[in-house]
């Protein structure tokens, strides 16, 4: 989810910057035989960007919200452990840069043309969001793996279901633990999520839930 919504993020953001650009420094169009302050509809171009921006941010931020929230109710599963300070020091690395970056984006836009001011509040508040997260991440400790009758739900930075039904094959590559899924679906999870010491248990529990005679552990699951 973080990755395909930064990408959309970058892809939107390559035209704003563009027409803050030609508003700010009132630069000729000339296709259009104007000029960047006299562009018609400029308003309601920079207010369309904001929406889909906010709309791309607010999905992610509420999976999130919604993620811990669901991953922390402890009597739903059969297994619940907080994720591996290992891993929780890339979330930190990434919600921070992310934050910083969103507000730093806040920033350059409103130097560039006020009239792009809809679309940096947004950023600002996305910033914002991504550093409560991370704030909020450490001192509640929150960021949980969880494993109940149907799924491992996974809540940090991403919030990820994964569910058995389909399920056909589990392994580990490198950082990274795999589940096979029919018709090639393929969904995966860093393996640093879960601590060294919690492997086992967690490898004990998936055994317990899932059909052995339709779902294969490779060796490296094995020794995981």
């Amino acid at each position: 989810m973080n990755k395909s919504v930064n990408i959309l993020l970058i892809l939107l953001l390559i035209p704003v910057f563009g027409l803050s650009i030609f508003v700010g420094f009132d630069l000729p169009i000339e296709f259009l035989k104007t000029s960047g302050k006299n562009l018609p509809y400029q308003h309601v171009i920079f207010i369309t960007f904001g929406i889909f921006i906010f709309l791309l941010g607010v999905r992610r931020s509420m999976q999130r919200w919604v993620g811990i929230k669901m991953v922390n109710s402890l009597e739903k599963y059969q297994w619940n452990e907080e994720i591996d300070a290992k891993r929780k020091s890339q979330i930190n690395m990434y919600l921070m840069i992310e934050g910083v970056m969103h507000i730093l984006v806040a920033f350059a836009l409103v130097a560039l043309s006020q009239k792009a001011l809809v679309i940096a509040t947004v950023f600002f508040a996305l910033g914002l969001d991504h550093l409560i997260f991370c704030l909020f991440g450490n001192i509640k400790k929150v960021w949980r793996v969880g494993v109940t009758n149907k799924a491992i739900v996974v809540a940090e930075r991403d919030f990820k279901v994964i569910y058995f039904s389909g399920l056909r094959r589990v392994t580990v590559h490198q950082q990274t633990l795999f589940f096979d899924y029919i018709k090639e679906l393929q969904l995966a999870i860093s393996i640093d999520s879960i601590s060294p010491e919690n492997r086992a248990a967690f490898r004990n529990v998936l055994a317990e839930k899932l059909n052995r005679d339709k779902v294969h552990f490779s060796e490296t699951f094995k020794e995981f």
